[in-house]
This record gives structure tokens, sequence and C-alpha cells, in this order.
């Protein structure tokens, strides 16, 4: 028995939630460990819709620990928020179930102000973010003016913190043509939810590692897709935090061994939020068709997604530098009725076909993807719970999916219901 570790393998947006929330009832604690609430996870437990973006998806589940951990920045207010969503939905969440980092960046109102202010200056140029404010964050973590959760617990020394961080911040909105802001503004919103946020304060890495010794099962839930990832995507048009596996150690407070099995959620196509490079994308009625059927809508923006062909070059390098033991295929079921399919195996740049995407910006924008073209099936696949329930052709398809990106399915996903999900090899036994 082991720990599981799911991310992204592609830019996100592959199914996550429902896959985490399956797992979930095989963990006994889910625990976030980067991103913020640009997330957007979707649950639907009998008929019932839920939509996470900063609560662990584990959360609507009875008798597990939710973690946010250290690596994860959070807005206090949206938190709270989501809570009580949440909880109307009839969830219960309280400091017994939802722990959440003592040393965790916290963001402020100036941190969406200047995400707004940002991406204006940039015109056409814009990075596509979600403007809640978490690139700044992680910026102010790395530039040590942070302000963290602890925090909270000592007012006078916040209250110099945040003077601190608000003239760089004020400056930089000033310059920008944005309004300033106050930091006692800011000071007196946060004293007036401070003792409850502090309510779900702890030492998450001792908690963890508590589990650990205790043989609990842990699952680490990540955000976004490795694609995304600020060191491995397409960068700059990534996130700000790292998103491969290797970050559920370090964003959760555990060794490296305790990250166990990494579980990649894989879309049998491709779709992508915003801006950025996206070789296989397909702006016509294939394209159309995809984003109709898998109803491809940001949970968190409700920006419509970029839809495209499968790419398994890419999703191969996320395997290997995410560190892949496995994937959950999901939305299988999108691609029913498709005379034929194509899968990218490869790109041409400049006359020279690569066998990898390339790092440099200009670089990826000129990839010409290389398709194989494999025939489609007719048939529905649309909530098959067994292997002997899909089409050849779609056996086939799942086939070739594991060749070329060398890794197995260990899960496929063919409805948004958490039933509807095919187990071919369990994460949490290896």
């Amino acid at each position: 028995m082991t720990n599981v570790t799911v991310i992204g393998s592609q830019w996100g947006d592959e199914g996550k939630g429902k896959i985490v929330d399956w797992l979930s009832s095989r963990a006994d604690v889910v625990v976030r460990f980067q991103g913020g609430h640009n997330a957007g996870h979707t649950l639907v437990i009998d008929e019932k819709v839920y939509k996470l973006h900063l609560l662990p998806s584990g959360i609507v589940r009875k008798g597990k620990i939710s973690v946010i951990g250290n690596g994860v920045v959070v807005d206090p207010w949206a938190l709270l928020s989501e809570i009580e969503e949440v909880r109307g939905q009839g969830v219960d969440i309280s400091p017994e179930t939802l722990k959440i980092a003592d040393n965790c960046n916290l963001i402020m109102p100036v941190h969406a102000a200047m995400d707004e202010a940002l991406e204006a200056a940039r015109g056409k140029e814009k990075l596509g973010t979600t403007k809640r404010g978490i690139g700044p964050t992680y910026e102010d973590k790395v530039a040590r003016r942070g302000i963290r959760l602890c925090d909270l617990r000592d007012p006078v020394l916040l209250k110099e913190k945040l003077n601190k961080l608000m003239v760089h911040h004020n400056a930089l909105l000033k310059g920008l043509g944005a309004e300033t802001i106050d930091p006692q503004d800011i000071y007196d919103q946060l004293m007036n939810i401070a003792d409850e946020v502090l309510g779900y304060s702890t030492q998450v890495w001792k908690i963890l590692e508590e589990a650990r010794k205790q043989g609990k099962k842990i699952l680490f839930e990540g955000a976004q897709g490795v694609m995304l990832d600020v060191d491995h995507g397409t960068y700059p048009f990534v996130t700000s935090s790292n998103i491969v596996a290797a970050q559920a150690a370090s964003g959760a407070g555990v060794g490296p061994k305790a990250i166990g099995t990494v579980l990649g959620i894989t879309k049998a196509y491709t779709t992508r939020v915003g801006t950025g490079p996206f070789p296989t994308e397909q702006e016509n009625a294939e394209g159309e068709r995809m984003g109709e059927r898998g109803h491809e809508f940001g949970t968190t923006t409700g920006r419509k997604r970029r839809c495209g062909w499968f790419d398994a070059t890419m999703v191969r390098q996320a395997v290997t530098v995410a560190g892949i033991d496995g994937i959950a295929l999901t939305k299988l079921d999108v691609l029913d009725g498709f005379k034929e399919l194509k899968i990218c195996t490869g790109y041409m740049l400049n006359g020279v076909k690569l066998d990898y995407f390339p790092a440099g910006q200009k670089e990826q924008e000129m990839v010409e993807p290389v398709y194989m073209t494999l025939e489609g099936w007719s048939e529905s696949t649309y909530g098959a719970r067994s292997f002997s329930d899909l089409p050849a052709q779609a056996v086939k398809y799942i086939t070739v999916i594991e060749e070329l990106i060398g890794a197995p399915v260990f899960i496929l996903s063919t409805s948004p219901e958490r039933e509807d999900t095919i187990l071919l090899k369990d994460p949490f036994y290896g």
C-alpha cells in the first residue's frame, strides 16, 4: 500500500476533480499542495454538483481529513466564502476536518489589484491569468515580503509587514496608473476574519507525519497541469508554481518518498484555456464538436476552452519530467462518433523532426504537429464500467496512447459520474 499523488499531465482541466474524489474514498487524508483558488475542480456525487476552487476534493467525503499545504497561496476571504457555500450543500467543515498550514502565504486584496493592473499593461501580450492575485502572491513569497497565515496571530508584526508590503505595491500601482491601496484598510479587513481563519491553522507537516506513521493513506491533489508548470510548461504562459509531482513533497512538508504513486490525469483529447501555444488546436468544426460535447468551459473563469487532438509527444514529456507512473484517461466518450481520430506523435520545426516539445517561446509557437490517424468508433462509450463494454477501436485508441506516452492507463473515466470508472490498476497498491 502506498500514497498517491495526482497531477494534470496537460494544460489543466483534465478532470482531476472526479478522479480525486473517486480516489478519496480509499484515502484517509487529502492534501492540496500548490496553486490557489484559480483551480477549479467539479465533483458530481449522487447528482449533486460541487465546484471547488481552494478546498481539497476530499472535503465532501465524511471521515476524511482535508489539508491545505504550505505550497498553496490562500485568499482568506475566498476560503471562508467557499466554506460557507459548500456547507450550504450539506457538507460538514470544521477545524477537525480541514487543516491549513500555518506557514502558507496569504493572497491580499492588493495582489488581485496588481494582477489586474499588470494584465491591462500587457495589452495584446496578456498571459491569460485568472486575475485572482496568485502570481503576485507567489512573487511576494519568493521576495520574502509575503504575509503568512501565522502572521495573523501577531497584530503588531502584521501591521509592520503590511506597511512594508504596500510601500512596494503602491509604487507599482501608481506607476501603472491604478489606484493605490491604504494598508490600514487591508489590516482592518484581516482583523475581522483573523480568528475564524486561524481556527483552521496548524502544523500540517506534523499531521502528515503522524498519518504516515499510523499507516494512513494520503492523497496529494495537484491543480492545473504539467504544461502550466513554471519551469516545465509553456513559459511565460504558465501558472506561478511548480505542478510536477516533486512539488507535493515541498508543498505539503513531507519527504520525497512520501508522495508514492504518481497518477497523471490525462484527457483523451487536448484543451487549453487562455493564451499560449497549442500545436494540435483545431479551430474548426472538429474542435467545436469536442468543446460542445465535453462542455469545455472553465470551472473558475467560465472561459471557453480551446480544443484539439491528443498530443502524445507533450504528454510523454510530462510523464518524464513529472515522474508519472500511470495515467487516468478521462472524457473518452467525447470522441464517440468521430470517423477519424488524430494523435500527435512529434513536431516539425524548420524542416527538422522533433520528438519533444521545445522550451523556447518562439519555437513552441512555430512547431507543426506530425499526426498518425486512427479509425474512430460509432458506438457509445458513455458510462462504460468495464473494458469489455468498449468498442474495439476505442480499445485500440487507448492502447496506442499507452505506447506513445510510455505509461499505462490505471483508470478510465467514461462520464462525470463517479461510478462510471474503469479501474485497471489501483494506484494505492503501486
